[in-house]
């Protein structure tokens, strides 16, 4: 059996996957607490469960093996570090995975890990063109691109939640005015619900229960989502687009028929082509297999 490692790592948990690398069957998976902050001496501690579970899954399988690693920020071309990831996972940036594991690893965004998850085993499957958006605290994103997926030259690429959507709206947290992730994602619902919910799922609970406000509210979010994926697909022209994260997740058919309803109005559809739009399907393990699809497709 082809074994390989997958690990996505994040900010709250590390998920781990043993993996069979020509199925893309999951043979065994775990979840670690992250410990975000905590050092031995100058190795973050996050890093030191990574390894204990590389031994753990290596004794399982009785040989030692590939991993492929999956974290927040931008990774660098070779991938072997995240290059930069200001402001949390501390110790990330810069921090060479190979060599502290002594063994082959491949280092990915997670976001573009979660879209090459799909790509191999989930939504996307037999496609060329795609992209995925992640919609949670905030609004991630992928691009798969004539059977390739799109890094740029310092990683950037993909970050779909960075576009602007209203120009003349506050700027985000990297300088994007009026982006996506402040229409929707899950950081700006007090500021864009005059703090009537606590978060995204009570106002999805409000609109389910027929609250005429939190309908306006979400309505609105979901025709920014729909002008974006509308604008994308003008750019990308994707065979599907798939949508992700915990807010997808818990709207379910409140996010699905309002955005198609949207999709109608806004897109351009030449020669009566229409965007697929579906739902993620990997969950927790997109990461995981994402970041060994990678490391099979660079090895």
């Amino acid at each position: 059996m082809n074994l390989a490692i997958g690990i996505d790592l994040g900010g709250t948990n590390i998920k781990a996957a043993l993996v069979d690398a020509r199925s893309a069957k999951m043979h065994a998976a775990l979840t670690r607490p992250t410990h975000d902050g905590e050092f031995d001496g100058d190795v973050p501690r996050f890093a030191l469960t990574v390894r204990e579970i590389v031994q753990a899954f290596e004794a399982q399988a009785g040989g030692k093996l590939r991993v492929g690693l999956s974290a927040p920020g931008l990774a660098n071309p070779n991938g072997q570090c995240i290059n930069w990831m200001p402001g949390r996972m501390h110790g990330l940036e810069k921090f060479q995975w190979a060599g502290f594991l002594d063994r082959d690893c491949r280092v990915l965004n997670d976001a573009h890990a979660a879209l090459l998850g799909e790509v191999w085993a989930g939504a996307a499957q037999n496609t060329r063109d795609a992209f995925m958006i992640t919609l949670g605290t905030g609004v991630g994103g992928a691009v798969w691109s004539g059977g390739r997926l799109l890094q740029g030259r310092i990683g950037r690429a993909g970050h779909l939640g960075h576009i602007t959507v209203d120009v003349n709206a506050p700027c985000d947290r990297f300088n994007t005015p009026g982006s996506l992730e402040s229409a929707i994602g899950n950081q700006s619902i007090l500021r864009r619900g005059e703090g009537r919910y606590a978060d995204t799922l009570a106002l999805l609970g409000a609109c389910a229960a027929g609250n005429e406000h939190a309908q306006k509210v979400w309505h609105d979010s979901v025709r920014h989502l729909a002008a974006a994926i509308a604008s994308l697909a003008n750019v990308l022209d994707p065979e599907v687009v798939i949508i992700g994260g915990g807010i997808a997740t818990g709207a379910k058919s409140l996010l699905f028929n309002p955005l198609q309803q949207q999709l109608d109005v806004l897109e351009w559809r030449p020669g009566g082509n229409q965007i697929r739009v579906v739902p993620a399907e990997l969950g927790d393990s997109a990461g995981c297999l994402g970041a060994v699809f990678n490391l099979l497709q660079n090895t």
